[in-house]
């Protein structure tokens, strides 16, 4: 179990105990009081630091929750740790179901094929396809110049087959792979920017499902 005034205790020991010296210097303590409070209430807000379940709870004592023992297991500690400065608030809900969770267990390959999956559910899903519509063949078709359920029919034609090539090149790049051999990407940086490019793309989903949806709005909404 875990106790935040415990923890301060131990950071900061009273000056009687014989033996006993902060690591930290006394002049920052305010500041590093501070930054544990808040890693603290992180844990918690995602969490993985619950009450405990009986009276000791009610006192203030912590445990790891299910998911957090979950993570100690299959977290491969020879990767390096994921950065975790991103605020999430930014990201799309369907990029927080699986990818970012992924992302933060430092299983970045799973995360980038996490990611592009989600976008490729979401092409079919606002296209209107059946599950048969895969892949690169389903992007070729949503995004079809002049004709496709999520093209803009309204920007000029170059641009309607780069919207359909970034969407097929993506998909080709980050899914595909994945779902065929081990790609073995341990770079957290690689693996966020792979997952923000799939938020962007998410975006541009929403964005042409929605004017598909409303044709008064068909001209007039972009991307």
């Amino acid at each position: 179990m875990f106790h935040l005034d415990n923890l301060m205790g131990e950071l900061w020991p009273y000056p009687t105990v014989p033996g006993y010296q902060s690591p930290f210097p006394q002049s920052r303590r305010s500041e590093i009081d501070l930054a544990i409070a808040e890693a603290w209430a992180w844990l918690e807000r995602e969490g993985l630091l619950v009450s405990a379940p009986d009276l000791n709870g009610r006192n203030g004592w912590r445990v790891l929750s299910r998911r957090a023992r979950g993570y100690a297991q299959d977290v491969d500690t020879s990767r390096r740790a994921a950065p975790v400065t991103f605020p999430k608030e930014l990201l799309h809900p369907r990029i927080l179901e699986k990818a970012w969770p992924a992302y933060m267990r430092t299983d970045f390959d799973n995360a980038a094929f996490e990611a592009m999956k989600a976008v490729e559910i979401a092409v079919r899903e606002a296209a209107g396809y059946g599950p048969e519509k895969i892949g690169v063949n389903l992007i070729q078709d949503a995004f079809s110049q002049g004709k496709g359920p999520l093209t803009n029919t309204t920007a000029p034609s170059a641009e309607q087959v780069s919207r359909m090539n970034l969407f097929w090149g993506s998909i080709g790049s980050y899914k595909n792979p994945q779902s065929h051999r081990d790609v073995n990407l341990d770079d957290p940086v690689e693996a966020l920017e792979i997952i923000l490019l799939a938020n962007h793309l998410l975006r541009i989903v929403d964005t042409r499902a929605k004017a598909s949806s409303s044709p008064s709005l068909g001209s007039n909404v972009r991307p």
